[in-house]
């Protein structure tokens, strides 16, 4: 191999890096935000897959308040995690969208979706697609106050 190609084979190989590094959130690259009295919406939703007229239809929706760090949330949910034979993958970060194509937890595999509005304020959706029953888990949170 001639100096040349060589010098190619390292740019090409640097660039490649460069490019998989910008889109893929790295090690320790998730949101964070502040710690406080924080107010979680959860609704779940099952999605009717075409079947019937129902369209989709609210499983459960439920409010919660609790004084907690969020950031320590999103440590364990941006930590690669195989679940059987599901293997999560790293998510894609889009300015303030981090985009998980496939996340394994108790639900399954599911799309993982965050997106920040700021350190005091997020929303997080998970489309589960598998099996018989499609379904939707949203949570809405806003820190409201700081703790006692």
């Amino acid at each position: 191999m001639n100096n040349v190609s060589v010098a190619i084979s390292s740019a090409i190989a640097l660039l490649s890096l460069v490019l998989s590094t910008a889109a893929t959130a790295s090690d320790g690259d998730w949101p964070r935000f502040r710690k406080g009295v924080w107010q979680f919406e959860r609704t779940m939703t099952l999605h009717n897959n075409g079947e019937g007229s129902d369209g989709n239809r609210v499983l459960f929706k439920r409010d919660m308040r609790r004084c907690v760090d969020p950031t320590e949330a999103m440590k364990e949910t941006f930590r690669p995690a195989s679940v059987g034979n599901c293997h999560s993958v790293r998510p894609q970060r889009e300015f303030n969208k981090y985009v998980f194509a496939r996340r394994c937890d108790f639900m399954g595999p599911v799309r993982t979706t965050i997106v920040v509005e700021s350190d005091n304020a997020y929303t997080e959706i998970n489309e589960l697609n598998v099996g018989r029953f499609p379904r939707t888990d949203t949570v809405i949170a806003r820190r409201i106050a700081a703790c006692d």
